[in-house]
């Protein structure tokens, strides 16, 4: 009788030990979905591309650690008189394009970076600014990374007309974004749509 009643207990024991591991694994799962439907919200397709890369249980500590880091850095918004100042920047670098592209694109390349610095961000590694931006700009930063590999085979004098047409077309859709302002309420936007558009009529339209 005494044996019978030690076994039922140690079952019993065992059971709630089962039960409250069951319990412990749903409510870890549950978390773990909301984790991972938040960032997938923020980031946007960059929330993809990191579960690509890393994994998924990985990839939510990385992006969880590009929030933190970012949150720390001292990001700001720009003042009216700087972003005219850009805007005008990108203007010359659209008429630019005409008679000497690849100039056109290295200077776009140099002005996105001076924005990305003006709002706060640090600038010296490719692929950090690329995981900064990821955190407030998901939907655009893949725009950043291929036109930084256009840039590069710019800098290394074998890009064609096409590929410095799309370079172009990547760095003004990241520009715009780092703006931080719609471009029809700029005054040198308004101008350089009208003077630059025709030109670029055929480009692919880009998801913004």
């Amino acid at each position: 009788m005494e044996e019978t009643s030690s076994l039922v207990v140690v079952a019993a024991f065992v059971l709630a030990l089962v039960l409250g591991g069951l319990s412990v694994l749903a409510v870890w799962r549950h978390g773990f979905a909301r984790r991972n439907e938040r960032l997938r919200e923020r980031f946007g397709p960059e929330y993809d591309v990191a579960v690509e890369q890393f994994g998924e249980s990985r990839a939510v500590r990385v992006l969880e650690g590009r929030e933190r880091r970012v949150s720390k850095l001292p990001l700001r918004s720009l003042a009216p008189q700087e972003r005219a100042g850009f805007a005008q920047s990108w203007l010359h670098a659209q008429h630019l394009f005409v008679d000497k592209p690849h100039d056109a694109v290295r200077i776009a390349h140099e002005l996105v970076l001076r924005t990305m610095f003006a709002r706060g961000y640090p600038v010296d590694d490719f692929d950090q600014c690329v995981a900064d931006l990821s955190v407030d700009y998901g939907g655009i930063v893949q725009h950043y990374r291929a036109a930084h590999a256009l840039d590069q085979v710019n800098r290394a004098g074998t890009a064609n007309t096409e590929q410095l047409r799309q370079a172009l077309v990547h760095y003004r859709a990241l520009f715009e974004g780092l703006l931080g302002m719609p471009k029809q309420t700029c005054p040198a936007s308004q101008r350089y749509q009208a003077a630059f558009e025709p030109a670029l009529e055929q480009q692919p339209v880009l998801e913004r």
